[in-house]
């Protein structure tokens, strides 16, 4: 770090409060965007998709288990990857104690990927998830939900990923997709965010943010260099 200004406490306490008003401009300005999020048009989702579940099959309806809205994870665990993407892994770090409070909230939340089940639930007992998810391997969902690739056009570089073209990439990434039950049990995609609209959703990203060092991301190989999965740091309890 370089050197920092050093200030008396009557001089932090002013520099404080002069950020404190930035900050509340700042969640004003999220709540409107919230706001402006929920009031999307909704589009019908009219294909019929089925999961394999730690239970069995399980169609997009099932997802919701008995609730009216459903946040997906596409998490990047491709068929042929051995274990799940670092930086997801991150991510879903956060689920396990949401999980609870998303219900009380008529909200269930669930994680997708294309590996077999058989993959996802070595992976999840490796490192200590209890969320549930599901394999897609067997449906088009990643596909039709912007977060998996087709070798053709990978190949041809004709892929779209957060809403605008992707020259080049792996055959799977990221991203969140949300959905609406109503009372007929018609299914609507809500919304989707990829890339970096998925920081909001990590907790240690929003820790990381107030200290002096901020995410200390600058100079390494590629931002997320330093991760790993929770399981692969030094232990020092």
């Amino acid at each position: 770090m370089k050197e920092h200004q050093i200030a008396s406490p009557e001089q932090w306490l002013l520099a404080r409060k002069e950020l404190l008003e930035k900050e509340k401009a700042f969640t004003r300005a999220r709540d409107e965007l919230s706001e402006a999020r929920r009031a999307l048009p909704w589009e019908r989702v009219e294909k019929q998709y089925v999961f394999e579940g730690p239970s069995g099959p399980e169609s997009l309806l099932d997802l919701f288990a008995g609730r009216s809205q459903l946040v997906v994870y596409h998490f990047m665990f491709g068929p042929n990857a051995e274990v799940g993407c670092k930086s997801c892994s991150f991510w879903a770090d956060n689920f396990n104690g949401a999980v609870p409070h998303l219900a009380a909230r008529d909200v269930t939340l669930v994680a997708v990927s294309r590996a077999p089940l058989s993959k996802l639930d070595a992976f999840k007992k490796r490192l200590g998830w209890s969320f549930k998810w599901l394999s897609s391997g067997k449906n088009e969902f990643n596909f039709d939900l912007g977060v998996a690739f087709r070798e053709e056009d990978r190949a041809a570089a004709t892929m779209t990923y957060n809403y605008a073209p992707l020259a080049k990439g792996p055959s799977d990434l990221h991203g969140i997709s949300v959905f609406f039950k109503d009372a007929s049990g018609a299914i609507f995609h809500t919304y989707s965010t990829y890339g970096r609209g998925l920081d909001m959703l990590n907790g240690t990203y929003h820790y990381l943010d107030l200290v002096p060092k901020g995410r200390d991301e600058a100079g390494l190989s590629s931002p997320n260099a330093w991760l790993k999965l929770h399981d692969e740091y030094p232990q020092s309890a």
